[in-house]
């Protein structure tokens, strides 16, 4: 088929193509040919001929060709302003509510970031005896730290050496404290005396600082460190009375406000204190710190010498004041981490043990009071005696005699015992126990007191009244004794043992304790004749001859009881406990000494072992005291029938 001029193809059925045959729509508007299409061929031009053919270019992409409609700035303009004005509105709004209605808050949240409160110490009042002389005081010392951050690196050798050698110190430690940074406070020493921290200050050692506090002091050998006890590292009362009174002596620390520097440094606030320091009051007892002294020293020597596991001596008025408290063996309380808690035990109320010969003085009592005997009562006495399945003996071997109640009394007379404590009977027995204190706390509520045992009658078996009348069988305290034989010596009248004799605020007035209870046991007729029993025992007849005391008349008791082995159970091999207790004047009471040695080993009877421990206690304290000699004669006693 032939072509027509213009190059186009003459079928008839094809049609024709390009933008003519659509309505002669141009070539630039032509659809550009996609991937595999082939273009449109090139137009011939003009003037006939022929001409050769080029491939025609590649069409641009769609993408190239779509056009953009060019948006209004103003609408881009007014919407970035409207974003600005909400955001500012918010802002404005929060620096409203800060600013406006939460000032308050938001500025005291931001004062506390460099406002602090801390506590101030304060004293701890002083441990005094009844004239003032110290147990325990208060002292103020010096905490002396580092702070890493401030100290220049080119001193830092010189206050390592300064520190080290000042107080002692390994070096090494000092410095790793010394360069320990970010910290800010590494403590040097403790316990630094005001005078030592003054001679560092005037050094001018730039980062070492101090904080002011006290220590807790115990004047050397006062002997009552089982009695007054100690406190912890943080200064609380741990044991003794320093943990009985720890409400009264540790008063309350003061707060004050600080603000803290950018370098750290605490600035106080103008202004002083938020809360002031309160001082702890001082606590008065009724202790004699001369006769405490002394009585511990005694006590040591004579129980050392003796080889004895432990002792107490009591020395206390009629009226139940605590004059003396000893105990051994004792601790020193300025270094606990050397001691046991069983040398920290104060034996005086916390170590029970039978009371033996010493308890006869209330069968003697309570009997004399019931009306069912007399001084001048008189007794068949033989050596030994049987009771049910058991057989009871006198200390010491003797015919069958005629002894009076007195003699009873002076000669130690289990089996004479024995016989009165069957006259008064088993709950008459228990009642008296009971009415002088036994089986229950003495008022003193010391830490670790214990009540000693006394069962009711109804738990006796058959030899038990037999045995509790001179003392077996039942368990004891020494102040518990202690407060019998000051019941005596006080006309019959218990008076609960007092140690606090009251507390001393600033004003350096003693606000006297509350008075102790007290309470009619025996009458003073009984308690008369009981008192001269027991001066027949210091008698030319009676078992502790070597307790006399020069122009003084004294009357006391030996005791001598066996102790149960804890290990069998038995008596057999449990050793013995020795105990002398006695008062003097024997006309005018003015002194009651309690002596109890455990165990001791050289000698066990208690006129041997402990005798010579209560005169010495008893000789001191009467002078120390001033309690002024007898002025009158012992009158005789009849102790046998003969006599």
């Amino acid at each position: 088929m032939s072509a027509s001029r213009d190059g186009r193809s003459k079928e008839p059925r094809r049609p024709a193509r390009g933008p003519a045959a659509r309505g002669g729509r141009p070539d630039r508007l032509r659809r550009p040919a996609r991937d595999g299409e082939r273009g449109p061929r090139p137009r011939p031009p003009a003037g006939g001929g022929t001409r050769s053919r080029r491939p025609a270019p590649p069409r641009p992409s769609p993408l190239l060709r779509r056009r953009f409609r060019r948006v209004d700035p103003q609408r881009r303009i007014k919407f970035a302003l409207v974003l600005m004005s909400a955001v500012l509105l918010l802002f404005a709004g929060r620096l409203v509510y800060i600013q406006g209605f939460n000032a308050a808050t938001y500025a005291e949240a931001a004062s506390d970031l460099r406002m602090a409160t801390i506590d101030i110490p304060t004293t701890r009042g002083s441990i005094t005896d009844a004239s003032g002389r110290a147990f325990a005081m208060s002292v103020e010392v010096r905490t002396v730290f580092v702070d890493p951050v401030e100290i220049d690196e080119k001193e830092s050798e010189k206050v390592v050496a300064e520190l080290a050698s000042r107080f002692t110190l390994d070096p090494k430690d000092v410095r790793a404290k010394v360069q320990a940074e970010p910290s800010r406070y590494q403590v040097v020493k403790r316990n630094v005396s005001p005078e030592d921290w003054e001679e560092l200050a005037e050094l001018g050692l730039q980062g070492v600082g101090a904080e002011k506090g006290y220590k807790r002091v115990y004047p050397d050998e006062t002997g009552a460190a089982d009695l007054v006890g100690f406190v912890g590292t943080d200064g609380a009362g741990l044991e003794g009375l320093e943990a009985v009174m720890d409400d009264t002596l540790a008063g309350r620390p003061g707060k004050q406000q600080v603000e803290t520097g950018a370098n750290g440094q605490q600035i106080p606030m103008a202004g002083g204190y938020s809360r002031e320091p309160v001082p702890g009051q001082d606590v008065r007892l009724t202790l004699d710190a001369d006769v405490q002294w002394y009585a511990q020293q005694a006590l040591a020597e004579r129980a050392e010498e003796l080889e004895a596991d432990g002792g107490s001596v009591i020395a206390m008025r009629p009226n139940g004041e605590v004059v003396a408290m000893a105990d051994y063996p004792t601790y020193d309380p300025a270094d606990i981490g050397s001691t046991s808690g069983e040398q920290r035990k104060n034996g005086s109320v916390a170590e029970v043990f039978e009371p033996g010969s010493t308890n006869k003085v209330i069968t003697a009592a309570g009997a004399l009071e019931e009306g069912v005997t007399t001084p001048e009562t008189v007794y068949t006495v033989p050596y030994s005696m049987r009771v049910q399945d058991r057989t009871f003996k006198d200390s010491h071997v003797h015919d069958t005699e005629r002894m009076t109640l007195n003699g009873i009394m002076a000669q130690s007379s289990n089996v004479g015992t024995i016989k009165v404590g069957r006259q008064l009977g088993a709950q008459g027995l228990y009642d008296y126990l009971s009415a002088f204190g036994f089986g229950r706390p003495t008022g003193l509520a010391l830490p670790g007191e214990e009540s000693g045992v006394l069962r009711h009658p109804d738990d006796w078996w058959g030899t038990q009244l037999a045995s509790v009348s001179f003392g077996q069988g039942l368990s004891v305290t020494a102040m518990q004794m202690a407060s019998v034989y000051a019941t005596i010596a006080n006309g019959g009248v218990r008076v609960e043992p007092t140690l606090v004799a009251g507390t001393v605020g600033g004003d350096g007035e003693l606000d006297p304790s509350e008075a102790p209870k007290e309470r009619r046991v025996v009458s003073e007729k009984t308690a008369e004749e009981v008192s001269l029993m027991l001066e027949a025992v210091t008698g030319d007849q009676g078992t502790a001859q070597q307790a006399r005391i020069e122009d003084y008349r004294v009357a006391g008791k030996t005791g001598t009881a066996n102790r149960v082995d804890p290990e069998t159970g038995s008596y057999k091999t449990g050793g013995y406990t020795s105990t002398f207790v006695g008062f003097a004047p024997a006309d005018d009471p003015g002194l009651i000494v309690q002596v109890v040695l455990h165990n001791p080993q050289k000698e066990y009877y208690g006129g041997q072992a402990a005798g010579p421990l209560f005169t010495d206690v008893m000789s001191f304290g009467l002078k120390t005291l001033k309690i002024p000699p007898t002025e009158t004669e012992a009158p005789k006693i009849r102790l046998f029938e003969d006599d």
